[in-house]
Formats: structure tokens, C-alpha cells, sequence
């Protein structure tokens, strides 16, 4: 019933759909261009600092207030399930270290991270945030959305995380 806990049922999954996946990006999409947008789009990500510091400034303003207290709120949600309880519950190896395990070297864009993979904390901040932002004010929730699609795109192309993270 608690099959997906185990770690092996993760490699597995990894080895037949998300290592393709990632593959596939390096192969077909990888450039001079993206070596280098990528990773800046990233750390938009990063600790959550952007969104939470755009949820600040809307605490300020009594017009978005109540937007940027569903951002706080769901922020704060999501370190809890996300990044204290699933990350060290399910333990998940990133693939450039599966890969490493498997005799093959990733090289890198950025600097390696030392958490596990899943659930991606990047992608878990920014699609709380925009979604908030889309449910309250259109007009921020659609950069935000594209913002966010960017951020979580840019976890796999860094091969920082698999697909199904």
C-alpha cells in the first residue's frame, strides 16, 4: 500500500520514465543560450525568497493584503509537507547522483544540492504562489504562472530533479 515509500520504487521509476525525460532535454534543448538562462531562472527559486518577498510587499498594501496572506499561508504550508515532512520521509537521491551511481558523470550548470530530490521546493513555492496570485489578481497571476513553469523547467534542464518531482 505504502509501495511509492519505498526508495527502490523511486530508482525504478527514475531508470524507466524520468531519466529518458532528462535525456531527451539534454540532448534536443540544451544550448549556449539556456547554459546560462537557466540557471539565473532558478534562483528565483531559491529558498522561496522571491515569492516570499512579493508576499511581503502585498502585506503592505491594503488592496492585496488578503493575496499576500494566502501566499504566506500557503508558503508556509508547503515547508511543512513539502520540505520537512515528504523530502526526508521518501529520501529521494537527485539524478546526477543516481546517475552517479549508475557510472555515469552529470556535469553540472550549478552548484550540486545536498537535500533529497522530492518533492522539488522550487516548484512547490512557485506554483503556490502563483496560483494564489492567479486566484486573486489575474493581472500578476499569469507572469507568475510563466515565472513558475520557467523555475520548475529549469529544476530539470539543471538535472537538479526528475519529472515526477
Amino acid at each position: 500500500m505504502l509501495e511509492f515509500l519505498n526508495p527502490l520504487f523511486f530508482e525504478g521509476c527514475a531508470v524507466a520514465f524520468d531519466i529518458p525525460i532528462l535525456y531527451w532535454i539534454q540532448e534536443h534543448l540544451r544550448c549556449a543560450f539556456l547554459d546560462v538562462f537557466m540557471p539565473f531562472i532558478t534562483l528565483f527559486g531559491d529558498g522561496g525568497i522571491f515569492w516570499i518577498a512579493c508576499a511581503a510587499v502585498m502585506l503592505i498594501f491594503p488592496k492585496t493584503r488578503k493575496t499576500g496572506l494566502g501566499m504566506a499561508f500557503a508558503m508556509m504550508i508547503g515547508l511543512v509537507v513539502c520540505n520537512m515532512t515528504l523530502k526526508p520521509l521518501v529520501a529521494r537521491i537527485r539524478p546526477y547522483d543516481l546517475q552517479a551511481e549508475l557510472g555515469v558523470t552529470i556535469q553540472l550548470l550549478c552548484e550540486a544540492q545536498h537535500d533529497f530530490s522530492f518533492p522539488s521546493g522550487h516548484t512547490i513555492a512557485s506554483f503556490e504562489a502563483c496560483t494564489v496570485l492567479m486566484l486573486g489578481n489575474k493581472k500578476m497571476g499569469i507572469p507568475a504562472t510563466i515565472l513558475a513553469i520557467a523555475i520548475a523547467f529549469s529544476r530539470l534542464y539543471l538535472y537538479l530533479h526528475y519529472p515526477t518531482d
